[in-house]
């Protein structure tokens, strides 16, 4: 677990990290804002030390250490309490990451379940006093920390919006024995996605309503266009989801008609020799008094007759466009 601390006002701003949550408590920023970021949940006593020091409700430490939260917004007497998901794509698949958020009056304590560097532009920014934000409250730095999440979701949409485009091109070859495990696996990506951002919408209606001094009227533009931001991502995902069935519905239209050729194919073969076994079945009988078989030319003359068949019925199919 690595704990870290900024400190800035419209003047200054600096920087510490800490080993114990002790340590960290001793910088303090009296005259401005403090933001407090936790990577890594490793350490369940060093969350609840810091959260007792803040008094943060137990109810919210259970939902900070739960890495299966949904999204959320809660309202407490002295801090709102903010999660959501956090979603980037590595080696090919999608990594979760619960980002949690505790908004005081003068500090913000972010905490995210796996270790990284997520919010190094805002950390950048802050530094070197880009932007409006040392100007700024917690509420917009909170609104910095859901926006930087919420930007990741569309990169990670991106990706996979290419890997359909691929799927659609790839769907017409019926002989590609990857696409279908490929299709299942995007399918659950994007069932993934789903349950961590639909839930982001409802929580962040919610914030909008929100009336709590932590929150300034001036930032719920902000907020609303955050909220439109997710809404995008959500119809984003169900559009996917819809060509995802689309893909497999034309895939599935390319197997069928190829198994209808083969079957035709097959289908045609068993009627030329239909009439073929029948000739060859009765000559092959074991009666004594068969005359055509005494007759000289009988084996070339059934040679004929059974090619003579098989032309002719091959004739008829052309001209029924059955073949």
């Amino acid at each position: 677990m690595k704990l870290s601390i900024i400190g800035y006002d419209p003047i200054g701003s600096w920087t510490k990290t800490a080993v114990t949550v002790d340590e960290l408590l001793n910088y303090k920023n009296p005259a401005g804002i403090t933001w407090i970021n936790v990577d890594g949940t490793d350490n369940h006593d060093a969350i609840t030390r810091l959260a007792e020091a803040y008094r943060i409700h137990p109810l919210t430490i259970e939902d900070i250490l739960d890495a299966e939260q949904r999204p959320k917004v809660e309202e407490f007497d002295h801090y709102l309490f903010i999660c959501l998901k956090a979603i980037a794509q590595k080696d090919g698949e999608l990594v979760f990451d619960l980002v949690s958020m505790v908004i005081l009056e003068n500090t913000v304590i972010s905490v995210q379940g796996l270790p990284g560097d997520s919010f190094a532009g805002i950390r950048k920014r802050i530094m070197n006093n880009v932007g409006r934000i040392r100007r700024m409250g917690t509420d917009y730095l909170s609104y910095l920390l859901m926006d930087s999440v919420v930007d990741e979701y569309f990169f990670v949409l991106d990706a996979l919006g290419d890997a359909i485009e691929k799927f659609e091109e790839r769907a017409a070859d019926g002989n590609d024995p990857s696409f279908i495990p490929d299709v299942q696996n995007t399918k659950q990506k994007l069932l993934q996605m789903r349950r961590a951002i639909w839930p982001l919408r409802e929580s962040l209606s919610i914030l909008l309503r929100m009336d709590s001094p932590l929150l300034s009227g001036d930032l719920m533009p902000f907020f609303k266009d955050l909220q439109e931001n997710a809404v995008q991502a959500a119809e984003t995902v169900e559009t996917y989801r819809e060509l995802m069935a689309g893909v497999m519905e034309v895939n599935l239209s390319v197997m069928s008609n190829r198994m209808n050729g083969i079957m035709k194919v097959l289908t045609i073969i068993s009627t030329l020799f239909i009439p073929l076994t029948f000739i060859v079945g009765v000559y092959g009988m074991n009666f004594t008094n068969m005359p055509e078989l005494q007759y000289r030319y009988a084996y070339p003359v059934t040679w004929g007759v059974m090619i003579a068949i098989v032309l002719g019925m091959l004739y008829f199919f052309k001209r029924r466009h059955w073949f």
